[in-house]
């Protein structure tokens, strides 16, 4: 059975297409925002409070699928490179797909089982994160890759399976997305994960300001709502 699309993309991207190349990075001095932002969201989340217990249940589940999956969409980050430059070297459409035949066959072959049990949450993550340090979406990766009708198809064949590939890391915007990002700095901070900037800058001060006044908000209409209740008995 051939791998779908998306399976063809994050093999591609995240298996070095030249064994010659060597990437190698070391973890940059964290500044004091970092720290900051570490800080901050910790102290978020310091309550006896049952539904923010729970909250920071998941977000331990959300941190072993992160640490899982990034490695993956660092790599895919780093090869984007290896593979620009290759595609420069092909000058015709037959050598195109031929050189996409050999590397799609050797993907699959080694590396596409291993991918296939990556559950549904697990291929959420890796999309976004696929996104954060390319800049592109899975789907436009694709589409480049192969074509704009078959990304299409991809993109619909992925939906089947909760699997949005034109979906965009925004951890100004999604929680979800703000928690993954907290846990790649600390992740960083500790050695547990190789530093990779996203291809896009993002501010953490601003980012770390903009979610602590949204939770503030909540606590106190969440206060303000239960001294209504209180006051209604």
């Amino acid at each position: 059975m051939r791998i779908s699309a998306f399976l063809f993309v994050v093999l591609f991207f995240s298996t070095a297409l030249n064994a010659q190349v060597v990437v190698k990075d070391s973890l940059e001095t964290l500044s004091d925002t970092t720290i900051v932002f570490n800080t901050e969201m910790e102290e978020m989340f310091i309550t006896k409070d049952k539904a923010l217990e729970e909250e920071m249940r998941k977000i331990k589940i959300l941190e072993r699928r992160v640490l899982k999956v990034y490695p993956y969409a660092k790599m895919a980050a780093e090869n984007l490179v290896i593979l620009n430059r290759n595609m420069a070297k092909l000058k015709t459409e037959r050598e195109k797909k031929k050189y996409f035949k050999i590397v799609e066959n050797y993907l699959e072959n080694e590396f596409g089982e291993r991918l296939k049990k990556f559950s549904r949450k697990d291929g959420q993550i890796l999309i976004k994160l696929i996104n954060r340090q390319t800049g592109e979406t899975t789907f436009n990766l694709v589409k480049d890759l192969k074509s704009g009708w078959k990304a299409f198809w991809a993109s619909n064949t992925a939906k089947l399976f909760d699997l949005n590939m034109k979906a965009e890391y925004k951890p100004f915007t999604e929680l979800e997305d703000f928690y993954i990002e907290g846990i790649l700095i600390k992740a960083f901070s500790s050695n547990k994960l190789q530093k990779q900037d996203p291809a896009k800058p993002i501010d953490l001060a601003e980012l770390s300001a903009t979610w602590k006044e949204r939770v503030n908000i909540a606590r106190k209409d969440r206060q303000e709502r239960l001294t209504k209740e209180k006051a209604e008995k």
